[in-house]
């Protein structure tokens, strides 16, 4: 399945889990985490224009990736929020992973460009299973929280690495979100480029006794 026509899904129907209670949800979000790479356009900030916008940018990157070596798009994972790039994954060689950036340099509307790019063998097919796993966990849980705008985060897992990339809406929700990222199975780090913006969280309540005394383990200190 193309990711526009995935995003065009996800336009359509990202409202649905908001009406759907409990496990019902959750297994829905999962879903959709699974097919798009954990980006709920809609429901996003940036609003349906900006994600249009870097789909196209992500489309045209691919594109150049596939005109050049095809090798790139089999390793590499492009994801766009707001114009800023990251690319994850792995190559084989030195010059493929300096010729990805080097043709994403040349892509129109990108403001800022993250290099995750390791130099490994592919992935294998089981290993790319627990990665899209551990996204819509990660996805299922920040949707789940009424402290986390959860559209303004995008996910990619690759080989037990979390990368995400968006905005949030204070340090606290960041650090939430972070925190929530690591303490699922399977993750051995997570990386952000998500950028802090000005605005009110989502949820000013405070967090009640017994829900921030529930898992004391979520409040140790990022991984590095």
């Amino acid at each position: 399945m193309s990711r526009l026509t995935v995003m065009l899904a996800v336009v359509g129907i990202v409202g649905l889990p908001l009406t759907l209670g409990g496990c019902a949800g959750a297994l829905l979000v999962g879903a959709l985490a699974g097919a798009a790479g954990g980006g709920y356009a809609a429901a996003q900030e940036r609003g349906v224009n900006g994600a249009v916008s870097d789909l196209q940018i992500e489309t045209n990157l691919e594109s150049a990736f596939a005109a050049a070596d095809p090798g790139l798009n089999e390793g590499i994972t492009t994801t766009v929020y707001q114009g800023r790039v990251l690319l994850a994954g792995t190559v084989a060689t030195p010059q493929m992973k300096a010729s990805a950036v080097e043709i994403a340099s040349r892509v129109s509307g990108i403001t800022a460009l993250y290099d995750d790019v390791e130099l490994a063998p592919r992935r294998a097919a089981w290993d790319a299973g627990k990665d899209a796993w551990i996204t819509a966990q990660i996805r299922s849980e920040l949707m789940l929280d009424p402290d986390i705008r959860s559209g303004n985060y995008t996910i990619d897992t690759q080989k037990g690495s979390v990368y995400l990339i968006g905005s949030a809406r204070s340090q606290g929700e960041l650090e939430r979100a972070t925190r929530i990222a690591q303490y699922i199975p399977g993750v051995k780090r997570v990386v952000s480029y998500v950028e802090l913006r000005p605005g009110a969280p989502v949820a000013e309540q405070p967090i009640p006794a017994a829900r921030a005394g529930s898992n004391p383990s979520r409040q140790s200190p990022q991984a590095s």
